[in-house]
């Protein structure tokens, strides 16, 4: 079997209908006409942002993926969500990156905001004339959300914001923010202490800094939000106030991991890919590289990380659209997911010599882009940690479980794309 299959391997079958099928080739052929166009261009130009693969994406409906189609979105769930960012990062990760970005913030209004909500920013997302970042991280408490500084203070009828934001997905590119910011005096706990907000990209005081670009994922922007004395009225107030945390747990947990395993899975077939491909072709011995045992060993490791992964990253995400509780699932698929893609990264590396040292040569660029799926929605540690958990019988919270109950009327229509 291909390293990069043109059609679904057989061990990913019970995981998939036959609309999915049909929109893995709709992805491959999209990334095929309008993303490998462009990959070398985002990576010769990093500092420059890439708009047009998110319009194009964006006319397809793809970042209401897992929108109703009340709200106007697809309907189609998290197989086919994961399906769109895997597939697309086969070919660029930063394109698949600004896809899947996006696809968290919506994930938290469809979990907590009104149904009046839903009807505002939805449809927008929906036809492609809003795109969404989720802001929590901050300069001084990173990941760490009870640390965040960010304050939303009452004044009448309105929220006066103020705060950093940084390595914000989309930052250049959305329409709106889910701003994560603290509502509750110094002290308070912080299950109670944030609350989630809905800033749009043009009040007054909200400002985003020039992009700069990162090791990897050129293209993609992952920039500051800065926001002095922001005004929002009441009902930007995504959930309840003092549900912030809830929000964005949520929205880690059942959108990014499964988001970031997608796109290391895809990367991780691309690394596999180029390696068996420059190893065929390359002579040695009356014969090529391929053919020795050493190298082979390596490749055989490479190839079960990449089929463990597979499994891993729609099996997590079809247990998800069956509403079951799977929380340390998702975990899992994004831990092992990335660790796996970076090791056949640096094998891929080693095993090419010095000519994986050419700078214009698509290894490079997949070996940078896999750092950039280790830190977001919680770093190694953190995952291990939330396993522990599950391994204690302690994840008392299933998110999983807990929001499908909530969004059944949202789960995946069969006959969807």
């Amino acid at each position: 079997m291909s390293a990069t299959p043109a059609t679904p391997p057989p061990a990913l079958r019970p995981y998939l209908t036959a609309r999915h099928e049909l929109l893995w080739d709709e992805a491959d052929a999209f990334a095929a006409e309008h993303v490998a166009p462009r990959a070398a261009r985002m990576e010769a130009a990093p500092g420059r942002v890439e708009r047009k693969v998110a319009d194009l994406m964006a006319a397809r409906g793809w970042f209401a993926v897992t929108v109703p189609a009340a709200f106007g979105g697809l309907g189609a769930g998290h197989v086919a969500k994961t399906i769109l960012v895997h597939r697309i990062a086969r070919v660029s990760a930063a394109a698949a990156a600004i896809l899947q970005a996006s696809l968290i913030p919506v994930g938290a209004l469809l979990h907590f905001a009104s149904y009046e909500q839903k009807g505002r920013w939805l449809p927008g997302v929906a036809d492609g004339s809003l795109l969404l970042s989720i802001a929590v991280t901050e300069p001084l408490a990173g990941g760490h959300i009870g640390g965040i500084e960010t304050t939303a203070e009452r004044a009448g009828n309105q929220w006066v914001i103020t705060g950093s934001k940084i390595h914000i997905g989309n930052s250049h590119l959305a329409g709106a923010h889910l701003v994560i910011a603290r509502t509750a005096k110094a002290g308070a706990s912080t299950s109670q202490a944030l609350t989630a907000f809905m800033v749009e990209a043009d009040r007054p005081g909200l400002s985003v800094p020039g992009h700069r670009a990162g090791l990897g994922l050129h293209g993609f922007s992952a920039g500051r939000l800065d926001l002095d004395h922001v005004r929002v009225p009441d009902d930007n107030v995504v959930g309840e106030i003092g549900q912030g945390l809830s929000v964005a747990q949520s929205s880690s947990i059942l959108y990014g991991r499964p988001n970031l395993a997608a796109v290391s899975l895809g990367i991780h077939e691309a690394v596999v890919a180029t390696t068996t491909a420059r190893l065929k072709t390359r002579p040695r011995y009356r014969g090529s590289l391929s053919g020795l045992p050493v190298l082979r060993d390596r490749i055989g490791a490479m190839e079960a990380g990449l089929r463990a992964g597979r499994i891993l990253a729609y099996q997590s995400v079809h247990l998800l659209d069956q509403g079951l509780p799977c929380d340390a699932d998702l975990i899992n698929a994004k831990y092992l997911g990335h660790q796996w893609a970076a090791q056949s990264a640096q094998d891929a590396m080693e095993l090419h010599g010095a000519h994986a040292l050419d700078r214009d040569y698509v290894l490079q660029r997949l070996w940078r882009d896999i750092q950039h799926t280790y830190p977001p929605a919680g770093t190694g540690e953190v995952q291990r940690i939330r396993l522990a958990d599950a391994a204690f019988d302690e994840d008392h919270i299933q998110w999983s479980e807990r929001l499908a109950a909530e969004a059944a009327w949202a789960r995946p229509d069969p006959t969807a794309a």
